[in-house]
């Protein structure tokens, strides 16, 4: 397991004993201080590779400690989740602006605590596969596009995902594209039929984006906090980490370039969408007219044996007739009449017959319309 060290900081021994317990029987190192100053007096020697970090704290509360551990170089790429008694959106967004990756609500219980745990257990698992693949990728795909103008970049975009035909693909190629402009994003896909994707360069978005993006997808078009702006689209949300604030011209033109990006991506994700309902009531309607050709050649198959018995049967009763007919004592009248009326019923059957000809020619016409569907 890549999480192997935790430092859990809270002003209240009661909170660090409860903390101690949950993790008891993992396989953590935990180790436990009072404060925000001994905080970063600690992280640097024990190297943690997550902080559980109170928000209310004398002295340092909690979001003044994450903010001097993210500009801290050596400390930055440490996982932060905020322990605290208020969850409400803005506590959240606050924790998201000064670098925290996680939120967890006091009090929460053993499995709560023990599920966000494993999760950003995989966050890490997953920076670690991914940070050298999606770099080379990185480089690789956008090459041309690193050294053309803002509007070029755009348009290499937008011609390259007219040819991707899979969510998964297009998620990555925005997220690169992105990174083309220098901007870290985090990246929600919702199709109705499918649970929610998420793509980030590291490969997997922190569980407070996920959340952010959930409490605010409906709550309009955008939204700018810090340097970070959310983008949504009724498909899509986009999260920008890194706006250049220190430019409000490049700001602007950023932004304008964003919303346009997702609301291509957006039209694109939707044609992936139809394309693949197309071809799913195609397989279907394929089937369906496999089907009912298959019943078709049955039918006819069926009216065939019948044909043939009935011919047999009528044979075999004329070669009765004639056999037996002379030696029953009949007059003439009687004979005639017999022959007439094995005549009649031969003639309607001769009728019938023709009347199930045309049946099958008409088989023949919907099975040739079939064939037709099959091979468009």
């Amino acid at each position: 397991m890549p999480l192997t060290r935790i430092l859990a900081v809270d002003d209240e021994p009661f909170n660090l004993e409860i903390i101690e317990e949950i993790l008891l029987d993992l396989e953590f190192e935990l180790k436990m201080v009072n404060s925000g100053p001994e905080c970063l007096a600690t992280v640097e020697g024990f190297a943690p590779q997550v902080i559980l970090l109170d928000v209310s704290m004398p002295q340092m509360n909690g979001y003044e400690v994450c903010r001097k551990l993210k500009a801290n170089p050596n400390t930055a790429h440490i996982i932060v989740m905020f322990v605290s008694a208020r969850g409400t959106v803005e506590e959240r967004m606050e924790g998201y602006s000064v670098g925290g990756e996680d939120y967890i609500v006091k009090p929460f219980g053993h499995d709560e605590l023990r599920s966000k745990l494993k999760i950003l257990n995989q966050v890490i698992i997953d920076k670690e596969n991914l940070e050298q693949q999606v770099e080379d990728a990185t480089s690789t795909a956008f090459n041309a596009m690193a050294n053309s103008s803002e509007m070029g970049q755009i348009v290499n975009y937008i011609e390259n995902i007219g040819t991707i035909n899979n969510t998964k693909a297009l998620g990555e190629a925005l997220v690169h594209c992105l990174k083309s402009f220098d901007l870290q994003s985090n990246v929600e896909f919702r199709t109705p039929l499918a649970a929610p994707q998420h793509f980030a360069l590291n490969g997997a978005c922190s569980p407070i984006v996920i959340e952010l993006f959930d409490m605010l997808k409906h709550k309009g078009r955008l939204h700018e906090f810090s340097h970070r702006i959310l983008v949504n689209y009724e498909l899509i949300s986009l999260l920008i980490l890194n706006m250049p604030d220190h430019d409000p011209d490049k700001h602007g033109r950023i932004r304008d370039h964003v919303c346009f990006i997702v609301s291509v991506t957006e039209q694109q994700l939707r044609a992936i969408m139809t394309r693949a309902a197309l071809e799913s009531q195609q397989a279907k309607l394929n089937d369906a007219i496999t089907m009912i050709n298959s019943k078709f050649h049955g039918l006819i198959e069926l009216l065939n044996d019948n044909r043939k018995n009935n011919e047999a049967v009528f044979k075999r009763l004329q070669e009765e007739l004639e056999e037996r007919i002379p030696s029953m004592g009949l007059d003439e009248d009687q004979e005639v009449f017999i022959y007439r009326k094995v005549d009649e019923t031969i003639q309607n059957s001769v009728a019938r017959e023709e009347s199930v000809k045309g049946v099958k020619a008409a088989f023949h016409e919907i099975e040739q319309d079939l064939s037709i569907l099959l091979k468009q």
